[in-house]
């Protein structure tokens, strides 16, 4: 894999602010139905804001991919590929188990009514917070998972998967690498979920 920056954080209401305003295509009483579905931006009170003040640096939810896409085009940079978010977290093995158990116990419990800044999430051992414990996030190639026709196929190939989990599995212990690549199966371009947000990446030069 070549080498990658992925954000620290992922985008925050501000931002996202910042960018609506300077791409009014993107607010969400302009886009267009095809790039967004009717819940894009839903928790926002209007096109220009976020609502209160405590919202400016929680994450940016309810943003479709094509939306996330956008923004960090906008910006020089793309979404990060499903490989690259995977790395990330896997973080060169670093405290995996401490890590597995707070993934199973933030997907085990309800959405907090309020998300936290992005800057007081979970970090790990790249620097990188808020790849678990806080929203879903986005990636470039979302669905680029394949199966086959029949999901529930047994027998030696190891790249048959089942409800959508992770290709080639190796631990079929990890849960929660299921349930990701499961949701991300499940996702079209156009949806906007309130659980769901974004941050960018960039790959380094060679």
């Amino acid at each position: 894999m070549q080498g990658f920056w992925l954000d620290r954080y992922p985008v925050a209401n501000n931002q996202f602010l910042s960018f609506v305003t300077s791409h009014p295509e993107w607010r969400k009483t302009e886009v267009k139905p095809v790039f967004a579905d009717q819940h894009y931006l839903e928790s926002w009170p209007s096109d220009e804001t976020w609502g209160d003040i405590e919202a400016a640096s929680q994450p940016v939810t309810g943003v479709s991919w094509f939306a996330a896409n956008a923004y960090c085009r906008a910006v020089g940079k793309t979404l990060p590929t499903t490989d690259q978010w995977e790395y990330a977290l896997a973080d060169n093995g670093r405290n995996k188990r401490r890590v597995d158990e707070k993934i199973l116990e933030w997907y085990g419990r309800p959405n907090a009514l309020h998300l936290p800044p992005v800057g007081q999430s979970f970090e790990n051992g790249y620097g990188i917070r808020g790849l678990v414990g806080l929203v879903w996030e986005w990636t470039l190639d979302f669905n680029g998972a394949m199966s086959g026709a029949e999901l529930r196929q047994t027998g030696k190939d190891k790249n048959l998967f089942c409800s959508g989990a992770g290709l080639a599995a190796t631990d079929a212990t990890d849960y929660a690498s299921f349930l990701r690549y499961s949701m991300r199966a499940s996702l079209k371009a156009a949806y906007s979920t309130p659980n769901l947000g974004f941050r960018c990446a960039k790959e380094q030069s060679r």
